[in-house]
């Protein structure tokens, strides 16, 4: 992944059911849960993330009221898509971009190993979009300690895509680019050319935000199929 400027390197789900839902992806895609982060627990959740590759999947679950995650399982009536988590290699002008563009930011953290600055969903719509930049580039400090140990690749190895949801595809893809910092193409936008991020009209009957995302398939007999489980639909590619 070295020299990759950016890179969508986590996705969070929200649900209900932790250990549930956790247990049903990891047996979809034949991946393994690396950590538990106890931090989550300042905003009143627990969570589990699972290796795929060396990007990742988070589930989190909220253990009390009035949390921002409660809310948006509330909003969109059950478990789905939460968080949209960019790897930046130059954080500093990214949030300068935010700022000079009057975004706010609900959440901001620095570290000599990892930062990350969450944008408010009013001012960039379909997801809580998280820029983050990891010392060195190749760790990722949210995953834990030891998440290359729990790295299974006998079925997908990469989160390739995300699909968000929207009635107005056009505005959420000229913001999302405008805060990344990089050129769109109609309603989707290419990171590396191995990432692609699309904003799609809505098929569920549920309001805005992340429908589903795509797995890059190691087994190539996956490939082109999908499942839909925990309010997503997973593509494999």
């Amino acid at each position: 992944m070295a020299g990759q400027s950016i890179r969508l390197r986590q996705v969070a789900l929200v649900a209900a059911d932790l250990e549930g839902s956790v247990s049903s992806l990891c047996e979809v895609m034949s991946v393994e849960k690396c950590f538990r982060d106890p931090g989550v627990g300042q905003f009143g959740l627990d969570n589990a993330l699972m290796a795929i590759g060396d990007t990742f999947l988070e589930v989190v679950s909220p253990f009390r009221e009035g949390t921002t995650a409660g809310r948006y399982l509330q909003r969109r009536a059950g478990d789905g898509g939460y968080m949209a988590i960019f790897q930046m290699a130059d954080l500093a002008a990214a949030r300068q971009r935010v700022d000079d563009a009057g975004l706010r930011t609900v959440w901001s953290h620095d570290s000599p190993t990892m930062s990350g600055t969450h944008l408010h969903p009013g001012d960039v719509p379909g997801a809580i979009v998280s820029l983050d930049h990891s010392e060195p580039e190749a760790d990722w400090e949210w995953a834990g300690p030891g998440w290359r140990d729990h790295v299974r690749t006998e079925a997908v190895d990469l989160i390739c895509g995300l699909d968000v949801q929207t009635d107005r595809p056009d505005d959420l893809a000229a913001i999302w680019a405008q805060v990344l910092g990089v050129s769109r193409q109609g309603d989707e936008i290419s990171l590396n050319d191995d990432q692609v991020i699309r904003f799609v009209a809505p098929d569920d009957g549920r309001p805005e935000g992340i429908r589903g995302f795509d797995v890059r398939a190691t087994d190539r007999s996956l490939a082109g199929s999908e499942v839909e489980t925990v309010g997503v639909r997973i593509r494999f590619v």
